[in-house]
């Protein structure tokens, strides 16, 4: 009797190449996926990227374009002490450049100085880039008004004695624009600010019809709670740029 031989069922080939085709079509699915999930990414840090610019640009331009009415506290709500008189001192007392001045008042609104102001262009300073105190003071001498600020003042009000800064333009041709804000520490500085208050204005008054005479020279100094541009413009129109030791300094 012959042998009966048994055939084994194989894989065809058919089946082996559907099942790889399938499993390329499920990686290119996968990969293009990837491919969109990535580029949705980049289109978005792209937009990104550039919207902070102009993010950037229209906040620095509604900042120039406000007004001292529109920032900080208003007057009634900024908790400000009467404008204070006191004689002035140190009408073009000049010391060395990292000579160490002891200030009858604190933050200065008078006394000895270094020999050069710091740059007029600059309108807010920090902590980090502040010059010496001495050196602001000579820019008292020469007319300007000078926001001191607790160095640790809160992020608000920060924000709004920049927006105050910003209104000033930075042309230094321009005497109207003399105005700086600039830190105060008191462990560093010199003495402490006034308890409970975090901005003190200040300016060094002198006679305009004489202003080389000492014994009319005044330092003028109003210490608030809080920021406020009302205040700020209050105090400067009361005691303008003109009506201090050198105007014409520059």
């Amino acid at each position: 009797m012959a042998d009966t031989k048994v055939r084994q069922s194989t894989p065809s080939g058919g089946s082996r190449r559907d099942k790889l085709a399938s499993l390329e079509a499920a990686r290119k699915k996968e990969q293009r996926r990837r491919n969109l999930s990535l580029l949705l990414i980049c289109v978005v840090l792209a937009a990104a990227l550039l919207a902070y610019p102009v993010y950037l640009a229209v906040s620095d331009y509604i900042a120039r374009n406000a007004t001292l009415d529109d920032l900080g506290s208003s007057i009634s709500a900024a908790g400000c002490d009467p404008v204070a008189e006191e004689p002035a001192t140190g009408n073009q007392e000049h010391v060395a450049e990292g000579t160490k001045v002891t200030y009858d008042r604190f933050p200065p609104d008078s006394g000895q100085h270094y020999p050069s102001p710091a740059p007029f262009t600059k309108r807010f300073y920090t902590t980090e880039d502040r010059p010496p105190v001495e050196e602001l003071v000579h820019n008292l001498e020469h007319g300007y008004t000078i926001a001191w600020y607790r160095s640790d003042i809160s992020g608000k009000q920060r924000r709004a004695l920049e927006g105050i800064a910003k209104t000033f333009s930075k042309d230094d041709q321009n005497p109207a624009n003399r105005f700086i804000a600039a830190p105060w520490n008191d462990a560093t500085d010199g003495g402490p600010m006034p308890a409970g208050k975090n901005v003190v204005i200040t300016h060094w008054y002198a006679d305009p019809n004489n202003p080389g005479d000492p014994t009319k020279q005044q330092g003028i100094r109003q210490a608030c709670v809080s920021v406020s541009g009302p205040a700020l413009k209050e105090f400067m129109a009361k005691y303008p740029y003109q009506d201090s030791p050198e105007p014409g300094g520059m």
